[in-house]
């Protein structure tokens, strides 16, 4: 279990990235990933992510997130397992891609150079995760079929942020925190908050199985 966090200003006149905001939201989820944290922000303050990290496979430096390819053209962060990894590396390799770590988080940021948004369909495990790509100046998110992984996102319009937690957004102090009555009515009918629905309007789970 990892907690992962993002900051997209995607719009012309955008605010720039608050690297604060984005601190607060991921150590809001320290409580996910006890045993690590990591920051990057690009250079023109339009992109930021931030991960608190769970070791478990590389439990070494070359395991930490946010990950990028070497020449900086794509950059993830990712909570989960993609239990199919090593199958994928060994074809990424036959393709001549060189690895750093030992982990499933670089095997999924060269499988979406290989394959783009495609990538979804070549894995199995439980995952959620935000990719940036440079050259596109774009964000794709994605979640595991099931749903096992959460992710959550915030958009005014203008920024996109995402996290892992609806909490750890509300710690960043931008969120239209107003009741969305649809996911009260379904907490109080089910026990539970039917996606895409949160208790906040501006707040929604990516539902499970999706890309965005």
């Amino acid at each position: 279990m990892c907690g992962l966090t993002s900051i997209f200003a995607y719009r012309d006149g955008a605010p720039p990235v608050d690297r604060e905001e984005l601190l607060r939201i991921r150590d809001a989820m320290i409580n996910r990933g006890p045993d690590g944290s990591g920051l990057w922000v690009s250079n023109d303050l339009r992109i930021g992510l931030a991960h608190r990290r769970l070791a478990i496979l590389d439990l070494s430096a070359a395991g930490a997130q946010p990950m990028s390819t070497p020449d900086g053209a794509v950059h993830i962060v990712f909570n989960g397992e993609i239990y199919n990894f090593r199958e994928l590396r060994r074809d990424l390799e036959a393709k001549g891609y060189q690895f750093r770590s030992d982990s499933d988080t670089e095997v999924l940021l060269y499988l979406y150079q290989a394959h783009g948004r495609e990538l979804v369909h070549k894995l199995r495990g439980m995952y959620a995760f935000a990719i940036y790509d440079a050259r596109k100046q774009g964000m794709f998110l994605a979640r595991d079929p099931f749903g096992i992984k959460p992710l959550y996102y915030a958009d005014d319009g203008s920024t996109l942020r995402v996290a892992s937690q609806v909490k750890a957004l509300l710690k960043g102090g931008h969120i239209d925190t107003s009741i969305e009555p649809a996911g009260h009515v379904g907490f109080y009918l089910w026990g539970h908050v039917p996606e895409p629905y949160t208790l906040y309007k501006g707040i929604r789970a990516l539902p499970a199985g999706s890309s965005l």
